[in-house]
Order: structure tokens, then sequence, then C-alpha cells
């Protein structure tokens, strides 16, 4: 059950959606999405999941749900063993019913290309994901994942974030959803491209070790995004919601 924090209301499934549904969808939107600990560990035992809840994992079925691409970084997508990014059938027909495609794109950014072409990322996937990689990254790997995925090179030694996010939004893609990991969350944060955070905090203390849902070698300017909403759980989990505006 979750709860608007300021009435302590119980929300229903509609209304989660519309919690998090923005004005408008033809303005592009960068959201990102991350569970923590109370501490502000981004894993536990090295994974992401060990802080997750079942509420967690449904938040996280309606934030995809309501996106048109979902954004990773390679090692964060072999970290958590993703496969093919297809909803469940219920998100499905609610999308078809908007008029949108049953499923949103996944779209992997990796600067070396170490991604093998026959991983079911691709092979199961729904609809056809997009590579995202810079010039310097190897020519046959590039060949190699433009027979199972569309390759953007934007960059040249590295990636570049804003050229990739425009490219996504060139091809109607608006509503973007990054997953990870704490290096393309860094990155962005940098490039000043967040438009919005959703913060799981789960109420654990992981201890000393884990890394915090952002990395990088560069320090980048302090940037404050406003309070959009705080929704709870019973067994204590927070929804935070934080955005430049809709």
């Amino acid at each position: 059950m979750i709860r608007n924090a300021a009435s302590w209301t119980e929300l229903t499934e509609d209304e989660l959606i519309a919690a998090y549904t923005v004005a408008d969808r033809s303005v592009p939107r960068l959201r990102a999405n991350f569970v923590t600990s109370l501490d502000g560990a981004v894993t536990l035992e090295g994974l992401s999941g060990g802080l997750s809840s079942k509420d967690d994992q449904n938040m996280l079925g309606r934030l995809r749900m309501l996106s048109d691409v979902v954004l990773v970084g390679a090692g964060t997508l072999r970290a958590e063993g993703y496969g093919g990014l297809r909803l469940g059938a219920k998100r499905r027909t609610w999308r078809s019913e908007q008029g949108w495609a049953e499923n949103p794109t996944l779209a992997v950014v990796s600067s070396r290309l170490e991604l093998a072409a026959d991983s079911p990322v691709f092979t199961a996937a729904p609809v056809r994901p997009i590579v995202i990689t810079c010039a310097s990254s190897p020519a046959d790997q590039r060949a190699a994942l433009a027979e199972v995925a569309d390759v953007l090179v934007c960059g040249d030694e590295e990636v570049d974030l804003k050229q990739a996010i425009d490219a996504l939004v060139e091809r109607g893609l608006n509503q973007i959803l990054c997953e990870g990991g704490p290096h393309l969350l860094g990155a962005l944060t940098g490039a000043d491209l967040v438009d919005e955070l959703c913060l799981t905090v789960s109420p654990l203390l992981a201890g000393p070790g884990a890394r915090r849902i952002t990395d990088g070698l560069a320090s980048t300017e302090a940037r404050s995004l406003a309070q959009l909403h705080v929704l709870c759980a019973d067994d204590g989990f927070l929804f935070l919601r934080h955005g430049r505006g809709q």
C-alpha cells in the first residue's frame, strides 16, 4: 500500500500513474530512477535488487510504462542481468490504449562496446534496441551490433551525452527514463541533462563499502531540484520525486 505522505491517503493505481505523468509529453524530459539505502548505498551485496521491494519494482514498472525509451549504461546492463525489455500484459494494454507502442525502447550507452550481439537484451527485445557509442569504439563491434540494434555514434573519444539525448528526441523518444548506473547518472548530471530524479529510499542501513547513486571523476556544480511529491509504503520505503517542474 502506497500513501501520499502529505495527506496519508492511500493511492489507487490510477492515482499513482497520474502522480508520475508529465503535463506535456511533447516536451523532452530526462527522468532518472534509483534506489538507495538510508545511508546512501546504491547496492546491497553488489546489486540494487537487495535494496528493492515489491512496491519499488512496481514503481519501476510504472516509470517504464510512462517512458518512450529506457536509458542504461552497459555496466549496469551486465551487472543487473537485463534481458529483453518487455512490460507486463496490463502495462502493454495501458500503453496501447494511449496510442503508444506496447513497449518502450531500450537504449544502451557504451564507449567500449563490450556487449554480445547474441545477448537476450537484443535477441529477446520486442522493440529493436539502440546502442549509443562513440567514434573510438571498435568498428567490428559496431558492425556486429548493427545487426541487432540501431547504433548511434555520438562523440569522438567518449560518448557525447547531449548529442545522444538530442538523437533520441529526434526519433520522437521524448520521455527518457535513465536506470543507471552511477557513472551514467554522474555524467548526465555533469552535463546538466537530468530534469527529474525519482528516488526510492529503502529503510536499510547498508554500512560502508557501496557506492552512491552517482559517480564519476569530475566534480560538478550542485543543482537544485524542487520537491514534486513524497510517497510512502507501509513497510517504510519512501518514494521521492524531485524535478525542474513540469
